[in-house]
């Protein structure tokens, strides 16, 4: 069973369409690997988050690191999306593909010189400081440039997400944050300092999280340091409570944006700033499902006593490297019903990538044969965006559907490009 939480990608009785386009007509006209997009389920998911906070103040804002395509970006800023960056890159990206840099928040943990005064200068809503050194730095640019830098520390509430813990965020050991203990103090001192204007407050405890539970804690604690700084004189005109919403990749049942934003909500309307302005950051939770990656098997080889074969096929580690990081699953399925004359088996399905590590997926129950297409399901999200040229491989082209048409929107690497930047030493 097909685990996407949205329509787009279907099945319509002979083979999978990505809305109205079938698959296979994408793969014999792109090629393969390749990355295929539904632009209707970005705008869905988007949408999903924005209507349910209603009328309360909020702004949706995408987090670029999930999926950095200009076109998929584009695509939500039409959709009126703010964005979460946290590169010079991803600003630079976000600014091709036509979004305001008023919505932009500008996150992590080691922004450089170059990267402070690029935001300063383009006028980014807001960037979230993680380090007294940090505004002391910014305090000193905006100086420099007769600016006022629009910050909000972000907040460490030592929380565990219950996720895997290389996406975990919110826990003391994690780099990321201010500690609780010292919230209170370094807002007073950011106060004294004049090129600093304090907008708001920020936290993020991880990526996918699939229970509510620990954002409500970490949501409480914060809570609270809202209403010890109002009382100190600080008042916070936004609340940032990060993204990390988590998608069904397998068995998670995680909660839909509506139940999401309704706790959210259902907390601000109780505490001591009840129309408090509410930004989210979702990235995987808007882009994850709108992609799948075609690949074809190249071989099947059999290995003796196993109980199951390898599918090797044209895809690999380098460019979805999710299973071989975090051990993820993704959902993988033939493009087109197979025929009755093809026994179902158990397939470990690997890539060329000289690496045990170069899998996809295992132990995976499918009828499928030599030159065949499949698709790995839900990489809309840290799918391309993690990808590398690792091995020398060309980096995939990526595809957005809309309807019953399709378009390049990344070109496939050509062999040439790899090196295109490197030179012979000199005599």
């Amino acid at each position: 069973m097909i685990k996407f939480g949205m329509d787009y990608f279907k099945n319509n009785g002979k083979q999978w369409l990505a809305e109205d386009v079938p698959l296979s007509d994408i793969a014999k006209e792109i090629g393969t690997p390749c990355y295929v997009y539904s632009r209707a389920a970005f705008v869905q998911a988007w949408q999903s988050f924005d209507i349910a906070f209603n009328a309360h103040p909020h702004r949706v804002n995408f987090a670029v690191k999930a999926n950095s395509n200009i076109a998929v970006l584009n695509i939500l800023a039409q959709c009126g999306a703010g964005f979460d960056i946290v590169s010079m890159g991803e600003l630079a990206r976000v600014l091709k593909a036509k979004g305001n840099p008023a919505h932009i928040v500008f996150s992590g943990v080691g922004k450089s010189h170059e990267e402070l005064s690029y935001a300063l200068k383009v006028g980014v809503g807001c960037i979230n400081v993680e380090s007294k050194s940090e505004v002391l730095r910014l305090n000193e640019l905006a100086i420099a440039l007769q600016k006022k830098a629009p910050i909000a520390f972000r907040i460490n509430p030592d929380v565990d997400p219950k996720s895997h813990p290389y996406i975990s965020t919110g826990l003391q050991e994690n780099k990321f944050g201010i500690p609780m203990v010292n919230a209170l103090a370094i807002y007073q001192f950011a106060a004294t300092l004049p090129g600093i204007q304090i907008e708001g407050l920020s936290f993020h405890i991880g990526s996918q999280i699939i229970e509510l539970s620990p954002i409500i804690e970490a949501l409480d604690k914060i809570l609270i340091l809202i209403e010890q700084l109002k009382s100190n004189g600080i008042t916070i005109q936004h609340l940032n409570v990060g993204g990390g919403l988590g998608i069904r990749y397998h068995q998670e049942m995680p909660p839909k944006p509506a139940e999401y934003v309704k706790a959210i909500l259902s907390k601000i309307k109780q505490s001591k700033e009840p129309n408090i302005k509410i930004y989210v950051e979702p990235g995987r939770a808007i882009a994850a499902n709108a992609g799948v990656l075609l690949t074809r098997v190249e071989y099947i080889k059999n290995h003796g006593s196993r109980d199951k074969s390898f599918a090797i096929v044209d895809a690999a580690m380098n460019d979805l490297i999710r299973p071989a990081f975090y051990n993820a699953w993704q959902d993988i399925f033939s493009v087109t019903n197979p025929n009755s004359d093809v026994l179902e088996k158990k397939y470990d399905i690997v890539g060329p990538v000289c690496e045990s590590s170069d899998f996809l997926g295992k132990d995976r129950m499918l009828s499928i044969k030599e030159g065949e297409l499949i698709a790995i399901g839900s990489v809309g999200a840290y799918g391309f965006s993690m990808s590398s040229n690792y091995n020398s491989r060309p980096r995939v082209a990526e595809v957005m559907v809309d309807k019953d048409r399709f378009q390049v929107v990344r070109c496939r690497e050509t062999i040439d490009d790899l090196f295109a930047a490197e030179t012979l030493l000199t005599n």
